[in-house]
């Protein structure tokens, strides 16, 4: 651990995933860039941080801290295991990191991902100021925030089952595996909005209520406990271009690929870090079969490479590329690309509009990824959604996007909706945000 000045130090506590450490840097960057009296502190567990700390220089002025999450080497880290490591193994060792700092400028405020509410209680025990970080889009967090006021109202049961309404049951992040996995993770979003309603100040890497709402939410009841919320999106407005602190090792061959390939010609397929190497074998066939269907070239991030090769034969093989992991703004910003086979995860979703004046072909496949693909399809117009992970309807979808009649429209509003995300006015809004929350802890640690 490294901590390299005496200024009063931000803790940020990002939730131990790809989707959400990337993010909580981007935070960390825009302290560093327009509030620069804070030392940003990112705390992850420690085979999170052998992998991102030593990618960027000492004297970048970030430290990164490793924190122990108390799970074997081997132990698969899923939804289940860190939930466990959060609520019983790491809230003693944030306690002693942050005590840590008390002769070393102290510690200002801790930062902490809703996801990883487990810190907020560390950080009121030791009497330090925290605040909230959503790193996905506002609507979604307004869907969880309501649970209590859903179930109050009929709406949901305790266990969060819907009951009998025009909700769909798929846009709530909760019913996701077997009725018992279900009931955890209803539990699970029940304690993060619990800690967090009384939080002064949430940040989210969104953009402001300008962005229309969805019948879906128009239907919802509002949260009433609900923090100041400070609109920071895209938080990469804020920082400029920068290297991610990405997980895996970048396969910079497939742009030379794509260099080979005629413009607007490529598929780009992925499915984001969380589910990418968990796609079971016959969605991975389904999906490979449906792009040999298209004939068109393809390049698709996947960890395991192995299961796309055996749904292919050699001469199937030379169509596309398959990498465990890619360099996402390039690949999408590269003339090749025709259409962009996405998830639907926040992250995704915002380097698309920044970088990809191409649609999108959505698959949501858990969590908030079903609100932001009806923000996509219903309400952006940039894309369509696949409703089934099946050969003909890959084939489908993708040509669709590509030749449809409808392209240059989607095309068009991608564009515009890049045009509105960035413009200065927007970004100054974020930066003026950002200055209040800097003002203000300063001011309450002072």
């Amino acid at each position: 651990m490294v901590l390299r000045n005496m200024k009063p130090k931000i803790i940020l506590v990002p939730y131990p995933a790809q989707g959400h450490v990337t993010p909580m840097f981007h935070l960390a960057l825009a302290f560093l860039r327009h509030h620069n009296d804070f030392e940003p502190v990112i705390v992850t567990p420690e085979h999170i941080h052998r992998k991102i700390h030593s990618l960027y220089e000492p004297n970048n002025g970030i430290s990164f801290v490793p924190i122990c999450d108390g799970l074997e080497a081997d132990e698969p880290r899923n939804f289940f295991s860190i939930n466990f490591a959060m609520e019983n193994n790491m809230p003693a060792h944030l306690e002693r990191i942050i005590l840590s700092f008390g002769g070393r400028g102290g510690v200002a405020c801790v930062v902490v991902d809703v996801l990883a509410s487990w810190a907020v209680d560390v950080a009121r025990r030791l009497g330090v100021q925290v605040a909230g970080f959503w790193p996905a889009m506002h609507a979604t967090f307004n869907l969880i925030a309501a649970i209590p006021e859903m179930v109050q109202q009929g709406l949901i049961t305790e266990f969060g089952q819907i009951q009998p309404i025009t909700i769909k049951a798929e846009e709530l992040p909760w019913l996701i595996g077997n009725p018992t996995a279900r009931k955890f993770r209803f539990s699970f979003w029940v304690r993060v909005m619990s800690r967090c309603s009384s939080l002064p100040y949430l940040l989210f890497n969104s953009f402001d209520p300008s962005e229309p709402s969805l019948q879906l939410h128009q239907q919802m009841p509002r949260f009433t406990n609900i923090p100041q919320v400070l609109l920071l999106g895209p938080l990469t407005s804020l920082v400029g271009m920068t290297k991610n602190p990405s997980f895996w090792d970048e396969d910079i061959t497939c742009l030379s690929w794509l260099d080979k390939q005629q413009p607007g010609s490529v598929s780009y397929v992925s499915f984001g870090s969380w589910f990418g190497p968990d796609i079971g074998d016959d969605i991975i066939r389904e999906l490979a079969l449906g792009l040999k269907g298209t004939k068109r070239p393809f390049l698709w991030v996947l960890n395991n490479s192995s299961k796309v090769l055996n749904a292919f034969n050699e001469v199937d093989v030379a169509l596309g590329k398959v990498v465990s992991w890619s360099p996402q703004r390039e690949v999408l910003r590269h003339e090749a690309i025709g259409c962009y086979l996405t998830h639907c995860g926040w992250n995704s979703i915002m380097e698309a509009i920044e970088e990809c004046a191409k649609p999108l072909l959505c698959c949501p496949i858990a969590g908030d990824q079903f609100v932001n693909c009806r923000y996509v399809v219903k309400v952006w117009g940039i894309g369509e959604r696949m409703e089934r992970m099946r050969r003909e309807e890959v084939e489908r979808g993708v040509r669709s996007v590509m030749e449809g009649e409808g392209v240059e429209e989607m095309k068009r509003r991608m564009v515009e909706l890049k045009e509105r995300v960035l413009c200065s006015e927007r970004v100054s809004r974020a930066k003026d945000c950002l200055a209040d929350f800097a003002h203000q802890i300063s001011i309450n640690f002072n």
